[in-house]
């Protein structure tokens, strides 16, 4: 099959790509459905979420089977292999890398023997103690286990060792158990072989919602998942909440007691425009702070115009509330994704013209207000606004529909450390010369809040104001679960895949694709956890 090597992607510039978040999750039991394919349309559903990798697990009642793989999930998954894939419970899992660099051992979701039998396990989000969780894990069972020692850095890997290490009990209340040892932000999404188990942190930072459906129940990161596979919204997964689902029905249980901090950047950037969070309209929030950013930063202008698609709802705002004309300046090829063909060093030099082109009928002679969601490193925008002008816009007035991205994040979202971020070393006027715009303008912290409706103080604004909801230690090293050399392989092997002696008999269990197929090449990111040790 075919696989993207990331050379050229959807995103405009990739030097200077939008906050990603860390992953997507979906899992569902439903006995009688073809629980592979839900898994797979829900995955479709968060491809936004996570672009690097692709993975559903299937629990049949006596073995947990996975199949996971670089690339988009179209690109993973096709008819024959979801046909293998037969259940009644799964969990899928889409990812950009955080802790854990974009490699293929590291795709997810990750497979790890307990007590009971077998755990496969999703995770979106980002901890803030592996280091201690790593101690806990060696003491208790080495870290030769599970996916450790086939060379898996990630996070998500560790949880799943750390759930196998408490002999004698079953996976539900070793789980309870474990939670509370893991610090940071997570919501998992994991099976054995007959149950469903989602679980949210104690702050709630990353959405986790659940669903029901005909014969079963479904747990997704975002409501517009629950929709696309027929689901109906119950309610979120609450903060510190362990759910489970088998044939005895859904049962809850606590491990921690909630303090709500969502994310605030999930109503700005993140989720899709179709999902709901805490009850509101991601689109309805989008289109009123852009309303809000048009009275805060009103200018004379002819057109409002959207960088496509994520300025959209918020340019349709800033128009209906300023009375200028909204229209559509910029078209984005929608066909751009990865692909084998590496870009010459003349298409490089067109840029983000690969995926977007003016309409110079529709720019030309005009002043415009050009909405887009933030600004990471400057680049993109000054390309944007550079492209303008060359199609005859008189004037570029820049508008933000956040708040300047001061600080990185560690719970989950892969920003720019804070070195690169460029609201962090320079003041408003200072970023519109260097984006070269006529003016530019942020809409303000308090207005945002408000437009969500949630109360300030359940929301993570870390990325605005700097303020952390949940500890961070002093110093980290998103390498820490690294293993150069696997136990039981030569230093000089070539491979950190399924080649490893298979000492708890995963190996059989685990299907993934050729470890050589090029996608390794895909640069690496230390993600939110890099920041920590950066300036």
């Amino acid at each position: 099959m075919a696989h993207g090597d990331g050379q050229l992607t959807h995103e405009l510039d990739p030097q200077d790509h939008g906050p990603r978040d860390a992953c997507g999750v979906f899992g569902v039991w439903a006995p009688g459905e073809e629980v592979a394919k839900l898994a797979y349309f829900g995955l479709y559903a968060l491809q936004h979420r996570g672009q690097e990798s692709a993975g559903i697990a299937v629990g049949n009642g006596d073995n947990v089977l996975v199949y996971k793989d670089m690339g988009l999930v179209s690109q993973v998954f096709d008819e024959s292999t979801l046909n293998t894939l037969t259940g009644h419970v799964a969990v899928g899992h889409t990812r950009y890398s955080t802790t854990g660099a974009s490699e293929w051992q590291n795709a997810q979701p990750t497979l790890g023997a307990t007590p009971a039998g077998t755990v496969a396990l999703g995770h979106n989000g980002n901890l803030t103690n592996t280091e201690d969780l790593l101690a806990l894990v060696r003491e208790r069972v080495g870290d030769h286990v599970g996916e450790l020692r086939y060379g898996n850095t990630t996070d998500t890997a560790l949880i799943t060792a750390l759930f196998g290490s408490y002999a004698g009990q079953t996976l539900e209340s070793a789980a309870v158990e474990a939670l509370a040892h893991v610090k940071g932000a997570f919501s998992l999404v994991f099976c054995d072989e007959s149950t469903l188990y989602a679980a949210r942190d104690p702050q709630g930072v990353r959405p986790l919602v659940l669903g029901r459906s005909e014969r079963g129940w479904v747990v997704a990161s975002e409501t517009a998942a629950l929709d696309i596979v027929g689901a109906s919204f119950v309610r979120e997964v609450e903060p510190g909440e362990l759910v489970a689902v088998d044939a005895d029905g859904l049962r809850s249980r606590r491990f921690a007691a909630a303090a709500p901090k969502g994310c605030l950047f999930e109503f700005v950037y993140l989720a899709r425009p179709d999902t709901q969070i805490s009850g509101r309209s991601v689109h309805q929030t989008r289109v009123e702070i852009g309303r809000r950013l048009a009275r805060e930063h009103p200018v004379e202008a002819d057109l409002v115009i959207p960088v496509p698609e994520s300025g959209t709802p918020a340019a349709v705002g800033y128009a209906e509330e300023s009375g200028i004309p909204y229209g559509i300046g910029l078209v984005k090829n929608s066909y751009v994704g990865r692909t084998f063909i590496q870009p010459s060093q003349t298409l490089r030099q067109l840029g983000i013209r690969l995926k977007l082109n003016p309409l110079r009928e529709i720019v030309g002679g005009k002043r415009l207000v050009v909405v887009d969601d933030s600004i990471v490193r400057g680049n993109t925008q000054r390309a944007l606004v550079r492209m303008l002008r060359e199609a005859g816009a008189a004037e570029v007035h820049v508008r933000i529909s956040s708040p300047p991205v001061k600080w990185p994040c560690f719970y989950g979202i892969d920003f720019a450390s804070r070195a690169e971020l460029i609201a962090n070393g320079l003041s408003a006027d200072e970023i519109c010369r260097s984006i070269g715009a006529d003016s530019l303008a942020y809409v303000g912290l308090e207005a945002l809040i408000e437009t969500t409706t949630v109360p300030k103080n359940d929301l993570c604004r870390a990325c605005f104001d700097g303020v952390y909801p949940i500890q961070l230690p002093v110093a980290a090293d998103h390498d820490v679960l690294a293993q150069p050399v696997l136990p039981g392989m030569p230093a000089d092997s070539p491979s950190q895949g399924c080649d490893s002696p298979d000492r708890d008999g995963l190996g059989d269990a685990v299907r993934m694709g050729d470890p050589n197929d090029g996608l390794t090449a895909l640069a690496q990111s230390g993600g939110a956890s890099d920041a920590l040790r950066r300036p």
